[in-house]
């Protein structure tokens, strides 16, 4: 009876310390979720979020203007067969899946694999296949101009039209900008943002429609509830540090004219016609290529109805 009662007790000791970790985890998850939501709600953060927001409602307004404005596609079959071959993109959704399906199954991939990095040393080949052997042979991660190359060859491989943008902020001495694909959705009839940077993200309205960029500067300057997607999961409406982040990124947008395979794949393809024009989308009277910003080949505009036309 003796070495039961010892027996008895360890047992109850041994229950008692999974019950205070279970509690203690319990606690550290709830501390953890309140910490996160938290953090978005402190004073310097709204008024930061605040001061960006209305860079954007006091800029000049968009019009019509003169300047033709023609984003190409450019089709390479041998080039997207041996990236769907590679990748093996096909494994990724099913063949039924929608065009939303598939290109949310490519941003998993994506997102999930290559993290943020601001990497040392420039890739040797910016195209999918030698961004992915880079990240396998030099530096396992990299920055978003480099995600939304990766993601655009990929997408477009799988046919599915897509376009990256360059997101800008108003302060010319800012060299932080951010770059995300756009996909278009033929079942909606409309383009919607898919962003494999930063754990990826994408962006809906309260009612949980898909928004394009054109969209989320939209909703922010009218100050309508957004739902964020981080990690592609559970949505929410708190002000974190990427809803402020793309709030500073979505004063200007610029975008090759022509877009295709090896698009900034300068060492291996130095005489790509597809660098013909890079078009910025501005605010009126604001001029973004003052600093040199591909200025050889750019063209602003302020025609928003043709740029995301």
């Amino acid at each position: 009876m003796k070495a039961l009662r010892i027996i008895w007790r360890i047992f109850v000791g041994i229950l008692a310390v999974i019950g205070a970790a279970t509690v203690s985890l319990f606690t550290f998850l709830k501390v953890t979720k309140y910490y996160e939501i938290s953090i978005n709600v402190n004073e310097s953060t709204i008024a930061l979020f605040d001061e960006r927001v209305e860079l954007l409602r006091t800029c000049g307004a968009y019009s019509a203007d003169s300047e033709f404005i023609d984003i190409t596609h450019v089709q390479d079959m041998e080039r997207a067969d041996e990236i769907m071959k590679y990748f093996q993109l096909d494994t990724l959704y099913d063949a039924e899946a929608s065009t939303w399906e598939k290109a949310l199954a490519i941003g998993r991939f994506v997102a999930f694999n290559i993290p943020h990095d601001n990497q040392k040393e420039w890739p040797e080949h910016v195209n999918a296949i030698g961004l992915w052997e880079y990240t396998k042979t030099v530096a396992p991660a990299f920055n978003c101009r480099l995600h939304s190359i990766l993601t655009y060859e990929l997408l477009t491989a799988a046919g599915i039209k897509a376009r990256y943008i360059t997101c800008l902020p108003y302060d010319r001495n800012d060299n932080d900008c951010h770059v995300v694909n756009e996909v278009w959705l033929p079942e909606l009839n409309k383009w919607v943002m898919l962003d494999t940077d930063m754990g990826g993200h994408y962006v809906t309205d309260a009612s949980g429609e898909l928004l394009s960029l054109r969209e989320m500067r939209e909703h922010y300057i009218a100050d309508k509830k957004m739902f964020f997607y981080p990690g592609y999961e559970d949505g929410h409406s708190n002000k974190t540090y990427y809803y402020k982040y793309m709030a500073k990124n979505t004063y200007w947008f610029a975008c090759w004219n022509n877009l295709g395979f090896y698009q900034e794949d300068y060492n291996n393809h130095p005489d790509q016609e597809l660098r013909d024009k890079y078009y910025g989308l501005v605010p009126s009277g604001f001029d973004p290529f003052d600093k040199d910003y591909h200025k050889h080949t750019s063209v602003a505009t302020n025609d928003v109805d043709q740029f995301w036309k």
